[in-house]
């Protein structure tokens, strides 16, 4: 394939077409900057956008090496054609009616597949796409407004919405955004290749992804494997969810987990950071490009202001980031600085004894940031600037940069307000090597985004997750003696069990069990919810009386499991977007109440399983609650990894598998239930 990097920086450009979109495109790569040719295509008229146009490609003074094509759909294929035919290096396809209106297009799927053929080594972004807008090369293959600017570094943003990114382009919060590249159907050229060629450029300095939906996991697989080699950081935004991973679910996994637990397992298994709003984006890019990502989430803040150093602490704690209280070389500093009347603290309240007097501010800011820190903030809204002038304000931004400098930690100006950091203010310290963060809560989200993995946990070899399978809907549910006896074969530990066929054949069964036992009804999917289950019976008459009044035909007699310490649920589901997501969390009859979940995607490590358990809102019933005994977590971790393997040994047939509870126990960990739903294996 043609290399990206000659179509997303062109020398020479074309652009086919004569409506106003094409118009658009002339002008707007003129008024971007762009100082090489462009040659406008279309057989009637004499000129588009103000430039001579020529009636077709063959009378074109050169060969392009980036088009923009503005035709229908059936007239993109030939041109695509044509154009690989002369040696071009790539073309955004802007015409619509492809594989996103298959289902009211009946041949959109297959023009689509002609166009990917017309174009060979030719490369296409599209079709169904605004193109590009380069502020390095000052280029722009987009026929709308953009805001972006000349930069000669920055950060670029693949997204899947063209009016998303047009709004990003707008920005006023200092980010210096120097690429924009909508991917559109992604037919040819996806997101993933686009991002290698960006992050490949040494002008870019972080990725930013708007994602609908990942098409390829081994192609984000290599997007993040380059992105360590390069140590640049990646940050996504991700929206939408898959209602096939939902389809036919019958575990309480399933319910739980959705497509989003299987989207934020892939990103965080990438080290690719997630954020949840646009904002939270534009904020993280901004930490990204300055620091290159942030060490850790152990962070200080100085304000004049008791109410902003509360509100930090209050936001801080629930945005994932820590105040570690003062060491003691900075408290005798900060004492220095502002004499006896302020309260030391992180956050710190500094007051306005010093407001006014830059050498005073330095010091006080400079003793802050000498401790192990991953980012130092220092809050500040600057006022109006239409009715107000507030050279005193620039005193902070300027210590905060001296600060910077004599300790070499990460500083930040943080704003309660989003507008508290005008243009500006933001653009100046981002000069200076400052982060302009704008707005407490999304800066705050942002700063815990930020936070990267050191270079040698990101290069490490990571196993390539087991691939989605799109499997029939001809699954049927085992029954819990099935499901068990396939578990144990993995070597899970389950119940002692019998099954029976009438409810006196069942209280004979507990007899020789041994009593006290739980009774179950078979063929049904959640059995409290049913009146299917019922435990600790004593006697041969308690077990027949319960069976009797059960709704099922067939039972399973199991040993009553006692000494339990903490149940969990542990299952699997089939995404068909993402993979095989495991999931761990509290389990028994609360599990979809209290929805205290954590999720990976197959194959886990030990290491990341036990991580996973450990960071359980709950996982504090595991370890020993206000003096209780601890469950064995070695235990837990092998019968989780053993359901992984039966996973992957399954992972043609198996639709999902969920153990409820998995009862932790001070010596072992029990299966209690179990449900598997597959295929008949051949």
């Amino acid at each position: 394939m043609e290399p990206l990097s000659r179509f997303l920086s062109p020398k020479a450009v074309v652009v086919i077409g004569g409506g106003t979109w094409c118009e658009a495109v002339v002008r707007q790569c003129r008024a971007t900057g762009f100082d090489g040719p462009i040659w406008p295509v279309h057989p009637k008229k004499p000129e588009i956008g103000g430039l001579l146009a020529y009636p077709d490609l063959a009378s074109l003074p050169g060969i392009p090496d980036a088009a923009f094509i503005g035709v229908n759909r059936e007239l993109t294929v030939d041109v695509v054609a044509q154009l690989s035919a002369m040696g071009c290096g790539g073309a955004v396809c802007f015409a619509a009616g492809f594989s996103e209106a298959a289902s009211e297009l009946s041949d959109g799927e297959a023009l689509q597949a002609k166009l990917v053929e017309a174009a060979g080594d030719m490369r296409v972004l599209g079709p169904n796409c605004y193109g590009m807008v380069n502020g390095l090369d000052k280029v722009a293959l987009w026929p709308d407004r953009h805001g972006i600017t000349p930069v000669d570094k920055g950060v670029a943003v693949i997204g899947q919405s063209s009016n998303v990114l047009i709004n990003l382009t707008m920005q006023r919060r200092g980010l210096p955004l120097a690429m924009v590249v909508a991917a559109g159907n992604q037919a040819q050229t996806d997101m993933a290749d686009l991002g290698i060629a960006l992050l490949e450029d040494p002008r870019i300095t972080a990725l930013g992804l708007h994602i609908e939906g990942i098409s390829s996991i081994p192609a984000f697989e290599r997007l993040a494997a380059r992105a360590a080699e390069l140590d640049k950081p990646i940050v996504a935004l991700r929206v939408g969810t898959s209602v096939q991973a939902q389809a036919a679910a019958i575990s309480h996994t399933a319910s739980l987990t959705g497509s989003n637990a299987g989207a934020q397992a892939l990103l965080k298994r990438l080290g690719i950071a997630q954020v949840y709003s646009a904002t939270e984006l534009i904020e993280t890019l901004k930490i990204l490009h300055v620091t290159g990502g942030l060490a850790s989430s152990r962070i200080a803040s100085a304000s004049c202001s008791g109410g902003e150093a509360s509100l930090m602490a209050d936001m801080g704690e629930v945005s994932g980031v820590t105040f570690p209280e003062l060491t003691v070389p900075q408290a005798e500093k900060l004492r220095q600085a502002l004499g006896p009347k302020v309260a030391l603290a992180n956050p710190l309240d500094y007051n306005t004894y010093i407001w006014g007097n830059e050498e005073a501010l330095t010091k006080t800011f400079t003793a802050l940031c000498q401790a192990d820190l991953g980012l130092a903030c220092i809050v500040v809204d600057y006022p109006r600037d239409d009715r107000f002038q507030a050279p005193d304000y620039d005193q902070v931004l300027r210590a905060a940069a001296q600060a910077r400098v004599e300790t070499g930690t990460p500083v930040a100006l943080v704003s309660l307000m989003s507008e508290g950091l005008p243009e500006r203010v933001a653009s100046e310290a981002m000069s200076l090597g400052v982060v302009p963060l704008c707005g407490m809560g999304d800066a705050l989200r942002a700063i815990a985004a930020s936070v990267r993995a050191p270079l040698g946990d990101r290069n490490a070899s990571c196993a390539p997750v087991l691939a989605p399978i799109q499997l029939p809907n001809g699954a049927r549910i085992l029954s819990e003696a099935e499901a068990k006896a396939l578990l144990s074969a993995t070597g899970i530990r389950v119940p002692a069990s019998v099954r029976a066929a009438s409810a006196g054949a069942a209280g004979t069964s507990a007899e020789n069990i041994g009593f006290p036992v739980v009774l179950k009804g078979e063929g049904i999917a959640h059995k409290t919810e049913a009146g299917a289950v019922v435990l600790n019976l004593t006697t041969a008459a308690q077990v027949i009386t319960a069976a009797s009044q059960m709704p099922a035909d067939s039972f399973l007699i199991e040993e009553m499991i006692t000494g339990t310490i903490a149940e969990l649920i542990v299952g699997v589901t089939n995404d068909p977007a993402h993979g095989y997501v495991l999931t761990m969390g509290l389990g028994g009859i609360l599990t979809e109440l209290i929805r205290d979940t954590a999720s990976v995607l197959i194959p886990a490590t030990r290491t990341e399983v036990q991580d996973a358990v450990l960071s359980l809102r709950t996982a504090s019933l595991l370890t020993g609650y206000r003096g209780r005994p601890a469950a064995k977590i070695e235990a837990i971790v092998d019968s989780v990894m053993a359901l992984q393997g039966f996973v992957q040994a399954n992972a043609g047939t198996l639709h999902e598998v969920e153990i409820n509870p998995l009862i932790c126990r001070a010596n072992d960990a029990v299966a209690a239930d179990a449900l598997i739903r597959m295929e008949d294996r051949i």
